[in-house]
């Protein structure tokens, strides 16, 4: 019998497994190998060439509240070199010149909560439409909270090494369900268990883990103090249980998912959940209590109209659900309560974030950003939920999030100034993922390597 565990393979002769025991007061034991043999290989990553500057425009940096006028950002291969003025700049002779005057740069889009097929049977598409959506918009990097595991770390995987274009892809893999029924249950009653769910997505590409439904909180701690031994994050979901939620901060998990079910929170919560790190991520698109938020969008905007949803996903995708649309006074979406408390906890310290659950590609991250807005941040504030704190949220700030020196170049250009109204979030006409330069309006690339995107299927 042969099975395999992340890049290690793994064999057992069964002949005498079930062989009766000459002496049946001593049966046979079965003892399981330990010991695999490693099948891996290595891939190099994916670095362009060359050098990229970006001269003139305001520059938001996510770095503390620092926005730079006419400013230049350079980058060389893959990494930001220099984030200044444009009086204060040492520009390469050889680099490519990209004029943004009159327009903002700042860090690409981080979605910690984003649902997208990035396959079907295990097979990977060359061109996944889903991804070109996201990255027209300006997603550059997306956490999936509950995917295939062998499709969507193979993904990942052909991203990281310039197989296919897309945002960078983390994941969870498959949930650790606790309910049955589902046909993936994780069942957990020890730390013994919990760390063997964990060791076995963590060997396949996995940093962090997805507590659903476990229906005992001693279960759900034996996950969290599982995922502390193996240096895993702990992403849970509540099911719209306040109980739920607030076990879930008592006990260290990385963050909330999903909004709290209540329209308002009063001191208790606030001092509770203010005196912990536990982070916030209330997909105000699907949020808690009342009509989702997404709805919103369509009743209040001709969602069908978008030039990039209109250029990148195929129309039965979604004309029909944002033509039929739904209509409801505006105090009837409650998604403004849940951004409300997310300000005030905000305010208090706690990290929130966006996350578009797959609710419409790419465009549903800037609702999201418009959404905690309408919940009474500032734009600047608002911004931040989608740049530097899910970066900090995911533990990746060391290398993305915001615009520095060092860090990896992940980019977007808007035609417009998000700071001053914060719908012109979504004007993203450049966006670079690791050091590659798009038109994002076409997504061809036209950094230092001139590369035309070939049609979608529903194109031709």
């Amino acid at each position: 019998m042969y099975w395999s565990l992340g890049p290690e393979l793994y064999n057992y002769d069964v002949s005498n497994i079930f062989e009766l025991a000459k002496d049946p007061a001593k049966p046979t034991e079965y003892k399981p190998t330990e010991d695999g043999m490693n099948i891996g290989f290595t891939k190099k990553s994916d670095v362009p060439r060359g050098t990229i500057d970006f001269v003139g425009g305001q520059i938001i940096t996510m770095n503390g509240d620092k926005v730079i006028t006419d400013g230049v950002v350079i980058v060389e291969r893959n990494i930001i070199k220099q984030v200044t003025t444009r009086a204060n700049a040492t520009i390469p002779k050889d680099a490519l010149i990209v004029d943004i005057t009159g327009k903002t740069i700042m860090p690409g889009l981080i979605n910690v909560h984003a649902h997208s097929s990035q396959g079907s049977g295990e097979i990977i598409p060359q061109q996944n439409w889903a991804n070109y959506a996201e990255l027209a918009f300006g997603v550059t990097t997306v956490h999936d909270p509950s995917n295939d595991t062998t499709e969507i770390f193979t993904a990942s995987e052909l991203q990281k090494a310039g197989k296919i274009v897309a945002p960078r892809i983390f994941s969870t893999g498959t949930i650790l369900y606790g309910a049955h029924g589902a046909g993936y249950t994780s069942h957990v009653d020890s730390l013994e268990d919990a760390k063997f769910h964990l060791q076995r997505l963590k060997k396949v590409g996995a940093f962090s883990v997805k507590s659903y439904n476990q229906p005992r909180r001693d279960q759900r701690q034996q996950i969290v103090a599982a995922a502390r031994e193996l240096e895993m994050i702990v992403v849970p979901e509540g099911g719209s249980l306040l109980q739920h939620n607030l076990s879930m901060i008592a006990d260290g998990h990385t963050g909330i998912e999903h909004s709290i079910p209540t329209a308002a929170i009063y001191d208790d919560i606030k001092q509770f959940w203010s005196q912990t790190d536990v982070g916030y991520t209330p997909t105000l698109v699907v949020a808690y209590g009342g009509i989702w938020g997404e709805n919103y969008w369509y009743d209040k905007t001709d969602v069908w109209t978008n030039r990039k949803l209109n250029a990148f996903v195929p129309a039965a995708n979604f004309k029909p659900r944002s033509m039929r649309r739904p209509k409801a006074p505006d105090h009837h979406y409650n998604h403004v309560s849940n951004a409300k408390v997310a300000k005030q906890l905000r305010d208090l310290g706690v990290k929130t974030n966006i996350g578009a659950h797959g609710q419409r590609e790419g465009l549903g991250a800037h609702w999201e950003i418009w959404m905690f807005e309408q919940g009474g941040m500032t734009p600047l504030e608002a911004l931040r939920t989608a740049t530097i704190d899910p970066a900090h949220y995911i533990g990746m700030d060391h290398a993305i999030g915001s615009l520095e020196v060092g860090k990896l170049a992940d980019i977007i250009v808007i035609d417009g100034n998000p700071l001053k109204d914060i719908r012109q979030s979504d004007n993203v006409i450049y966006t670079m993922i690791n050091g590659r330069l798009y038109d994002a309006n076409t997504m061809n690339e036209v950094g230092n390597r001139k590369k035309p995107r070939k049609p979608f299927y529903f194109e031709k």
